[in-house]
């Protein structure tokens, strides 16, 4: 489906929409994560871990937006889903209570979204989750979000992604989450 005129998904807020070596910028992504998303030090420390990990994993890909002079504005990492990861494992009982199991198979998931509040409300996430889910060989996509009305929450509605589960409790988390999926292309508003 074609941008509206002038839009260029490519370069929302006048920035570079590309491929990302999340592992060698682990440490500048989680800086634009920790201030989308209020990490503390802790926190960020857990994640280098876990996103490293996740980028070995088969299928991982990343993309970043990139400013003018090479910072990350924003970043998305996704992968097939695997029933043997930690993720799966948690959402499966919430999906299986609802009957949508079987979008643990056959997905793409987006693991981490994140955009720098500079930058939010620009289309940059937007860009982002397009432009990785377009690159994917699977037929839809699952992703989980705070289980709250938000902006990411709307974001996610607005291209297709409906509840598959809510009130899904992750044991590091404080508030729920619900588990989200959309089939692919996603929609284009």
């Amino acid at each position: 489906m074609p941008t509206p005129a002038g839009e260029d998904p490519g370069r929302p807020a006048g920035l570079r929409i590309g491929p990302l070596d999340l592992a060698a910028r682990v440490d500048e992504a989680l800086r634009v994560q920790a201030m989308a998303f209020g990490l503390s030090e802790e926190e960020v420390g857990i994640r280098r871990y876990i996103v490293q990990r996740h980028m070995t994993c088969r299928g991982a890909r990343a993309l970043g937006a990139f400013t003018e002079d090479g910072g990350l504005a924003g970043f998305v990492y996704g992968m097939p889903n695997d029933r043997t990861h930690w993720w799966s494992g948690i959402v499966e009982p919430y999906l299986r209570a609802g009957g949508h199991e079987d979008w643990l198979d056959g997905s793409f998931v987006i693991t981490e979204l994140h955009v720098h509040p500079g930058f939010q409300g620009k289309g940059v996430g937007r860009a982002l989750i397009t432009l990785i889910t377009d690159t994917a060989a699977e037929d839809r996509s699952i992703l989980s979000a705070i289980d709250t009305d938000s902006p990411a929450r709307g974001l996610y509605g607005s291209l297709g992604y409906t509840d598959l589960a809510r009130r899904v409790l992750f044991p590091s988390a404080s508030l729920p989450y619900a588990v989200m999926g959309a089939p692919l292309p996603l929609r284009r508003p």
